[in-house]
């Protein structure tokens, strides 16, 4: 049965363009999502310098870092120095001609340049702005610069991460970034759609530290409740669990015979399954685990006790048992093994792309798919002021005589 409708031809973001004055992660991130759903994407970068991420290597392929790779696709780049009193009029000129501009300026060079939120309005009513920041516009640390791993720090969860008698571990990747960048890409979208009816633009005050705490979900959660219901707040900080899930036995990794293997048991009816599956009558007959509740409760007695199951047979048999029994589960993946998975393969999560040259190019792929309208293929991430001509020539009008001299000045 076909769709009741036609689909788009356009993707759900054409028509729509962005001003990417943000560097490193969570800017350039949340702008690489907008290109994806079809935004026209003109990342701003300081001429003959860039993102810092150009130079974060190796790897790099040919000039352009693995790094950069990973947060730039699909973008145009424009060299210009707004710290110059013409640069910055040209920035002015190609706000008028945008709608969204994400920046993660500091504070006192905003200020400086007259580039804080409430004047950006104030000369560019529809525009939606997205600023992002270690910590905000406001409180006590507004000033203070942001790093993944400081933010990883001070919110928690490097607390809340690594093995119980080990020392506080960060996530693999510069989660707090990348985070930051799927929120400011919500509240982007939020604001377009809120502009449509109201016909005025937005500023948005993102923190890397807000978004990275806001993110803990249920433990931070399970902290203040219990904080709430009486206990001193010393006794209520979660230990850190390692491979383990604070609220939820048996849901950690576990040693098999010759390898390692993820047991996801999240309810009741798939703990009685395990059971059976392992042989373990003695465990699904105990009143004493019957609940998850329970389990939780006598984690430190029942683990072990499932840890010896568990390293008694192989992985392969282990696969086989639990997928006949709808046990939930999972065998660690690396890369290698990952990008070889067809899985991951037909979703799209590895796509080809052509370099200036023609050379094909391997990126991580977008994860979003679509119904009903388009999305715009993947381009290669571009070299530094690839575009700024074309853009300076179409949007504004510029000649070649112009160009020259903004290019001789040091302007672009």
């Amino acid at each position: 049965m076909g769709l009741p409708f036609s689909p788009d031809e356009a993707a759900p973001l054409a028509g729509v363009r962005v001003l990417d004055a943000a560097r490193v992660l969570a800017g350039p991130f949340c702008g690489q999502l907008l290109a994806d759903l079809g935004a026209e994407v003109i990342k701003l970068e300081r001429p003959g310098q860039g993102d810092d991420t150009r130079g974060w290597g190796p790897p790099f392929l040919g000039q352009l870092s693995a790094y950069f790779l990973s947060c730039n696709r699909s973008k145009r780049s424009l060299t210009l120095d707004i710290a110059r009193a013409q640069g910055k009029e040209i920035l002015h000129q190609l706000l008028d001609k945008s709608d969204v501009l994400i920046e993660n300026f500091r504070s006192d060079s905003a200020a400086k340049l007259g580039l804080e939120p409430d004047e950006l309005l104030d000369r560019h009513p529809r525009l939606v702005i997205c600023s992002i920041s270690g910590f905000g516009r406001s409180g006590p640390m507004k000033d203070e610069p942001g790093y993944d791993f400081a933010i990883q720090a001070m919110s928690g969860l490097m607390n809340i991460t690594g093995p119980p008698d080990g020392p506080p571990c960060k996530v693999g990747v510069a989660v707090a970034d990348v985070l930051t960048g799927l929120y400011a890409s919500t509240a982007i979208l939020a604001c377009l759609q809120a502009r449509s009816r109201s016909g005025h633009g937005y500023a948005i005050d993102l923190a890397l530290l807000d978004c990275a705490l806001a993110a803990q979900v249920n433990v931070a959660q399970a902290y203040l409740t219990e904080v709430s219901g009486g206990k001193p707040a010393e006794d209520c900080v979660p230990a850190r669990q390692g491979n383990a899930h604070l609220q939820i036995v048996p849901y950690q990794l576990f040693a098999t015979a010759d390898g390692w293997l993820v047991l996801n048991v999240g309810n009741d009816g798939q703990w009685q399954a395990f059971c059976s599956a392992a042989g373990a009558t003695d465990l699904g007959g105990d009143p004493r685990f019957k609940t998850n509740r329970q389990r939780v409760e006598r984690r430190d007695e029942l683990v072990p006790r499932v840890a010896a199951r568990m390293k008694a047979l192989a992985t392969a048999e282990w696969e086989q048992r639990l997928a006949e029994a709808n046990v939930p589960h999972a065998v660690v993946w690396n890369y290698a093994d990952l990008f070889q998975q067809t899985q991951v393969l037909e979703r799209g999560m590895k796509v080809r792309v052509r370099d200036p040259a023609g050379n094909p190019v391997d990126l991580v792929g977008n994860p979003i798919h679509l119904t009903g309208g388009a999305l715009e293929p993947a381009r290669m991430p571009p070299n530094l002021g690839e575009h700024t001509e074309t853009v300076l020539s179409d949007l504004l009008g510029l000649n070649a005589a112009e160009l020259g001299e903004l290019r001789g000045n040091g302007v672009i």
